[in-house]
């Protein structure tokens, strides 16, 4: 009764509801459920791929572990590049604590303007940005001291190179990736380097690690290398080098140390030369590794390869007599020259005194390709064997082409170009009686190092005597003495090409030769490039730095003195022909 009594006092409750209503609520309800059903299955099911790979964007990550870059030694074990730990700061913006005092002293520690850093934190929608690469490890130790949420480190490696601007272009460098790009750290990068490890785990929010997921691969350290190079003979060539270039005013300079038994480069060093530590402002000119890369006229230190195919020949002996008189020689329109007339000169003393005029007839009494052969073997024109990056051939055209005043001027040194190192390597088929020694750049075992023959040992020894009159009384190189040791090498000075032509005041001095002269054990060459300060003749700038190299290399390798230890009188030198 009383049920009744409110359905008639309520208007709501005594009106019939549609029954389309209540259906279609219930059916929007079960639609409802049925796409929850088919999204929950998408989601775990169909689509799993893709929301399982969006969980593992946010919240899995692989982690690299660096594998450690293989050291480089010198002969002596002693260390030319090794890698230090050199953690790197990183930061997720959105995450980074906005605390002002802790924002300023963490610019400070990694040197850099609040503006900087600021610019640096200031896109929130990065989950990664660097704030500074390879710190010192006390200076990232302060950094994790300021507790500053959101800002990691990160773990990694920086060279150091001890040996600094003496040997850069032997080692050369890495990049911040710890990638090789100059010198042996880009030749054998991949010997070097090693191959990083990682492992996979899952952070939080906060970037911390909550848990390992699966195995972890562990990285492979870089192998260590070994090379020829003898630091302290590395550091001293470069020392001597670099007095000489300043001295002289000059604009470069090269020398090469050559272990002529083993084959070993004991030294190259190049002026300017750089820090590899520290590369800001750095520019071609001190990049460039002049003893392999620059190429250019040799001069007359190209003269006793033409004596030695002679006196191989039989066309001539040490003492033959050839008339320079009166010191020039016309042909195809053009004048060969002596700096000064000579009169009549043995082939030792056409040597010694490095006349063009004299060694011009002899070259024209042989057929061109002779010569290129000769030039040839001993490695002109061909690239070297060394796996240094730049490295270059030079130019030594076909006989064929050779017109004679070409066949005159190649056999005092012009009209092809060579590098110092490839002349240094020539210069060991008088040192080694005869053959010409393949170039290592890497420690060998004891022993002698088989050559390529290109001339017969009596022959080799007759030139070792011309070049030892060179730095004789009356030769062109007397300041190549040195003290203790006999020596013997051959001065080139050749004009500079400019343009089409020659620079009338540009010059290049050289200087190459070996010791001790009766049992060589180096050769030593050197090269002086638009020297200004007066002097320019290869006896004057390039000896002295050859005689200092000398006596210091041949000390350190043990080698005993083969003349008296005392001053040798050294008088004013011979002005050669160029």
């Amino acid at each position: 009764m009383s049920r009744s009594v409110l359905y008639a006092s309520s208007p709501l409750l005594a009106s019939r509801t549609p029954v389309w209503r209540s259906k279609l609520i219930v059916a929007a309800i079960a639609t409802g459920f049925v796409v929850l059903a088919g999204r929950a299955a998408w989601v775990q099911v169909f689509g799993n791929a893709f929301f399982q790979k969006q969980g593992e964007v946010r919240f899995l990550r692989t982690l690299e572990l660096p594998a450690n870059r293989g050291r480089i030694l010198d002969r002596n074990g002693l260390l030319l590049a090794s890698s230090v730990p050199a953690p790197s700061i990183w930061a997720v913006p959105e995450d980074v604590e906005r605390d002002p005092a802790k924002l300023a002293r963490l610019a400070k520690l990694l040197d850099l303007s609040p503006a900087e850093l600021d610019r640096k934190l200031q896109d929130e929608d990065k989950t990664f940005v660097w704030l500074k690469r390879q710190i010192d490890e006390p200076v990232a130790q302060q950094v994790a001291a300021l507790g500053l949420s959101g800002v990691y480190q990160r773990k990694e490696y920086k060279r150091q190179y001890p040996e600094g601007e003496a040997a850069a272009h032997v080692v050369g460098f890495t990049n911040v990736e710890d990638l090789g790009q100059e010198g042996v750290e880009l030749a054998f990068n991949h010997d070097l380097a090693g191959r990083p490890g990682w492992r996979r785990v899952i952070k939080d929010r906060l970037g911390h690690t909550v848990e390992d997921v699966g195995e972890q691969v562990p990285p492979v350290d870089g192998r260590d290398l070994q090379l020829s190079i003898d630091s302290k003979v590395q550091f001293f060539a470069y020392q001597q080098l670099r007095d000489a270039v300043i001295a002289n005013k000059a604009k470069a300079g090269s020398v090469v140390v050559l272990d002529v038994v083993s084959g070993e480069l004991l030294a190259l060093a190049n002026y300017p030369s750089y820090s590899p530590a520290k590369r800001q402002n750095l520019s071609g000119a001190q990049l460039r590794n002049r003893a392999l890369t620059d190429t250019f006229e040799p001069g007359s230190t190209m003269k006793p390869f033409v004596i030695a195919l002679a006196l191989e020949q039989g066309i001539v002996q040490p003492q033959t007599q050839i008339q320079t008189a009166p010191g020039r020689l016309t042909m195809g329109g053009f004048t060969i020259s002596d700096a000064h007339p000579h009169g009549v000169l043995t082939v030792n003393e056409v040597i010694q005194k490095s006349s063009n005029v004299g060694t011009v007839k002899i070259a024209m009494q042989m057929q061109p390709r002779q010569m290129w052969e000769m030039f040839s073997q001993v490695g002109f024109g061909q690239k070297p064997q060394l796996p240094f990056p730049g490295a270059v051939s030079g130019k030594l055209r076909a006989y064929k082409t050779w017109r004679p005043i070409e066949q005159a001027t190649m056999s005092y040194g012009y009209g092809l170009s060579v590098s110092l190192f490839q002349l240094a390597r020539a210069y060991s088929v008088f040192a080694r009686e005869g053959d010409v020694v393949p170039v290592t750049l890497f420690k060998t075992p004891e022993g002698n190092t088989a050559g390529v023959r290109v001339l017969g040992g009596p022959t080799a020894a007759s030139v070792r005597n011309m070049l030892h009159l060179v730095t004789m009384s009356g030769g062109t190189a007397p300041l190549a003495q040195t003290m203790g040791y006999s020596v013997g090498g051959k001065t080139g000075t050749a004009y500079k090409q400019e343009g089409k032509g020659y620079a009338s005041k540009k010059y290049r001095g050289v200087f190459v030769g070996l010791a001790p002269v009766e049992k060589p054990r180096i050769v030593v060459a050197v090269m002086i490039d638009e020297p200004s300060n007066g002097k320019y003749f290869g006896g004057d700038v390039a000896a002295p730095v050859f005689s200092a190299t000398v006596q210091q290399t041949l000390r350190m390798l043990g080698v005993q003195p083969d003349m008296s230890v005392k001053p040798q009188v050294v008088v004013e030198a011979v002005e050669e022909s160029f």
